[in-house]
């Protein structure tokens, strides 16, 4: 069996003396899955097969190859073939196909020898010593660096109208360009740091070879740095300089071609967004958690919810979650999605646009504090200055409970006792972590909760005057130096219709596009909340971290003991009071989901407290006294 290395092919010149190309088939450079193939470390014997695709009983030509420091040169020559057959088909298919554009990549095929093999930090391999079998002509390029120098042809003519016009790295956007380079600037430190740490641990200096690979990192690593620059330099110009793409006008033809493009269409039930979560979880719990039941169970709900039994039949093997037309109905992840999508938008982290999501457990690196500078007169010397930096990290913190229901309710499944569950775990766990997240009350538990994010917040009393009080936050935010664009309000329904109610002298809404629900004002973002009581939180969102694992984990048990309190004992002692679900014929369902968040800048969260914005009097009253006659008539 042998490995595989590939590069990228790109057609630069031609001529018509016969068919070969040239060009580089390997490289030291790191290839997209971060392994390093060392020329000079590798053996063959010329000239080589040059295959189709690695098939070894396709060949389409014979290459020769010449190892150098800088990568492993190749001249392939594919034969003109007189006598019709399958060879010169195939033969000439392999030719149409380069010049065509069709075939984009080299791939040598190789076999690491013993002690040649050493394994990099980035998960790579750094191949020392290998033999090369074979080259073939793939499609599916990893190391860009290598390319295709000449191609040598009798019909030129017909080779100028199959050349593509631009190479293959021009299809690639800013943005993607720039991860490559910086994916190929870490594989490269990787090498350097490996090289260095060889030479610590055995105590000695680097050996001339060592030091000449170093520099020569070394150097592919500046040269990368300033493309960097140049590359983030252009993205954004493209950013600043995009304008939107006019719609092409409908013809009958393009609404024919759009028709046909249209992806499969699939028709659901009008039952309840979540329905087929809660419908799920009450199978399993009516059937003691035994799948096979459960779906048996579930079938009842088959014209209205039929995902619910295929997904408790999720154990059969050999299916993929991305077939369709097989495994894909089998998985349950759709209906946790849709509970969480009936969750989220009901809790305050649901609506606020913004949030920096971060994973759990892993270090965020954010500056705390920029350079010093200042004037220097002429002759004088420059002050020294330097940033700070630290780092935080969201630990893993769960929101969980559990509702105990009587067996009666749960074997009744009607549309009602559906309703209930769902209603309760939607409203339950959406008001917790509303409270949770603005109440000033809540402080950090470590290994339990996180803080509020006005825990510690600087606060001010509110007045009669909202737009005074709204500005005064602003201003907050603005003196701190944090950005007020995308702040959002947290209020409660009534402080948010009452800025709806008030008008203008001229009769306008002096918040327009602000409503009982919330909405926005001039950039601002309203959200409404009860929890919120009498306090008007303004945050910025950006400088708010969020972790969120996305999933809700629900168990059912009908066999537990529980201490049937909302603050049981732990850790229990003798006086514990538990009840047994089997004894009082009842069922638990737990839920759980794990969130944490942390606001990474103290200033971030400023929030108002005893607000009771007055109703307004003066706006509507002043218009209609306006509207009065200024001169009586005498009749």
């Amino acid at each position: 069996m042998l490995d595989r290395a590939y590069a990228l092919l790109d057609i630069k010149a031609f001529d018509g003396e016969r068919r070969t190309i040239t060009g580089l088939a390997s490289t030291p450079t790191p290839d997209r899955r971060g392994d390093i193939l060392e020329p000079l470390g590798a053996t063959f014997a010329n000239p080589l097969p040059l295959l189709l695709h690695h098939d070894r009983e396709r060949p389409v030509g014979r290459v020769t190859l010449t190892a150098h420091r800088e990568g492993i040169a190749f001249e392939a020559t594919l034969p003109e073939i007189a006598e019709p057959g399958a060879v010169r088909d195939r033969v000439n298919e392999a030719w149409h196909s380069i010049k065509a554009g069709l075939i984009t990549g080299v791939s040598i095929g190789f076999r690491p020898l013993s002690d040649g093999v050493k394994a990099l930090a980035n998960g790579g391999m750094h191949l020392l010593r290998t033999e090369i079998c074979e080259l073939s002509l793939v499609t599916v390029p990893a190391n860009v660096e290598t390319t295709i120098h000449t191609i040598k042809s009798f019909d030129a003519p017909y080779l100028a109208a199959f050349l593509p016009t631009r190479s293959p790295m021009a299809k690639f956007t800013a943005p993607e360009h720039i991860s490559q380079l910086e994916t190929k600037r870490s594989n490269l430190a990787s090498r350097m740091t490996e090289i260095m740490q060889a030479t610590a641990e055995a105590e000695q200096t680097l050996t001339a070879d060592q030091a000449e690979e170093h520099d020569r990192l070394s150097v592919q690593v500046k040269s990368i740095d300033a493309d960097l620059v140049r590359w983030r330099e252009l993205e954004q110009l493209q950013i600043v300089n995009a304008t939107p793409v006019p719609p092409a006008p409908v013809t009958p033809a393009a609404v024919a071609t759009v028709t046909k493009s249209w992806p499969q269409v699939s028709v659901k039930a009008n039952v309840p967004l979540g329905m087929p979560f809660v419908r799920h979880a009450m199978a399993l719990l009516v059937c003691h958690g035994n799948k096979h039941e459960a779906a048996e169970y579930a079938k009842r709900w088959d014209d209205t919810t039929p995902e619910v039994s295929l997904s408790l039949k999720a154990a059969i093997a050999a299916g993929t979650t991305t077939d369709s037309a097989w495994a894909a109905p089998l998985v349950n992840q759709t209906m946790i999605n849709d509970f969480l999508e009936l969750l989220r938008p009901a809790t305050i982290l649901g609506k606020i646009p913004g949030l920096r999501n971060v994973p759990f457990n892993v270090k965020i690196p954010m500056q705390t504090a920029g350079g010093t500078y200042g004037w220097v007169g002429e002759g004088k010397p420059k002050p020294l200055t330097k940033l700070a930096f630290s780092s935080d990290t969201l630990g893993m913190t769960k929101v969980a409970g559990i509702i105990v229901l009587t067996e009666e309710l749960v074997r009744s499944s009607n549309p009602s006792a559906e309703a209930l569950v769902r209603a309760d775990m939607v409203a339950g766990i959406a008001q917790f972590l509303d409270q949770q997240f603005i109440d000033p009350a809540v402080a950090a538990v470590t290994g339990v909760n996180p803080a509020s994010i006005t825990n510690g917040a600087p606060t001010a009393a509110a007045t009669t005057n909202p737009l005074a009080d709204i500005m005064g936050l602003i201003n907050h935010f603005a003196t701190n130096n944090i950005p007020v664009d995308g702040l959002t309000f947290i209020l409660s329904a009534s402080n948010a219709l009452s800025l709806s109610f008030r008008t203008n002298l001229d009769g306008s809404p002096e918040f327009p596009g602000v409503g009982i629900n919330g909405g926005s004002y001039k950039g601002l973002s309203f959200i409404t909340s009860n929890t919120a009581s009498t306090n008007i939180v303004a945050l910025q969102p950006s400088q708010i971290l969020y972790a969120d694992d996305g999933g809700v984990t629900i168990d059912a048990s009908r066999e537990a003991s529980l201490q049937m309190d909302s603050a049981p004992m732990s850790p229990a002692d003798a006086t514990t009071v538990y009840v047994s679900l089997f004894q009082t014929n009842s069922v638990a369902l737990r839920a759980e989901r794990f969130i944490n968040w942390k606001k990474v800048n103290a200033q971030a969260v400023k929030y108002l407290t005893a607000t009771a914005w007055p109703a307004p009097t003066g706006g509507t009253a002043l218009l209609a006294s306006s509207n009065e006659p200024t001169t009586k008539r005498r009749e």
